[in-house]
């Protein structure tokens, strides 16, 4: 696409009208992003980067498993690898997104991770726009190749976010346990394939007339 207009136009009509309201809300609500890559990410950055994702896990139950050193090391080692989404209010942080990024031969960006998330203020659709939306919009200016929103949430198919199978790796010592495992997964393909079939006929992008 050349452009988030673009872009809309290629869903349909309810779905383009309804990610426009979403991003009204935001808009009105007098809130502002701004994109800033690992390397020019300042200290401020990092602390509200860390400050959400605590949050965040504290509000759902969960105690965040990312410790401070972790993020350290994000910062040290691999700042080129992550793209943050800040959304301003007034002025002040009140919330993150966090984008993974997969560098080509030149250390150029050519795929993005939706990863973390986290808000300081409760907002009308800040989600959406601060996780789909801004990185959306972002891959289709720097010419990415692909944008993957992260796993989980049907929701994620009205944001033109379809779902794609995908694969994990694992061996298992117990032999027995293991041809167990294997005789599962062969049902289980099976239906899996059958769920995404029945999501796709639910694709937000305007159906192609038949050749």
């Amino acid at each position: 696409w050349r452009d988030f207009d673009d872009f809309l136009a290629s869903l349909t009509q309810e779905k383009r009208k309804k990610i426009r309201q979403e991003r009204r809300k935001v808009q009105e609500a007098g809130v502002t992003f701004r994109a800033v890559r690992g390397p020019d990410m300042t200290e401020g950055d990092w602390a509200v980067l860390l400050r959400c994702y605590q949050q965040t896990y504290w509000e759902h139950g969960n105690a965040p498993y990312l410790t401070p050193a972790f993020f350290e090391a994000m910062r040290t080692d691999m700042a080129p690898n992550w793209l943050l989404f800040v959304a301003e209010h007034a002025g002040q942080p009140i919330g993150i997104s966090l984008i993974g990024l997969h560098l080509d031969a030149q250390g150029q960006p050519e795929v993005a991770y939706g990863r973390y998330w986290g808000a300081l203020a409760r907002v009308d659709c800040l989600h959406f726009e601060a996780c789909y939306y801004q990185p959306i919009e972002w891959c289709i200016q720097h010419g990415l190749k692909r944008f993957e929103g992260g796993a989980q949430g049907e929701h994620k198919m009205a944001r033109a976010l379809l779902p794609t199978p995908t694969h994990s790796a694992h061996w298992l010592a117990h032999p027995a346990f293991s041809e167990a495992v294997a005789r599962f997964l062969e049902r289980e393909k099976a239906g899996v394939e059958n769920y995404l079939e029945a999501l796709n006929q639910h694709s937000p992008l305007k159906k192609l007339p038949p050749p």
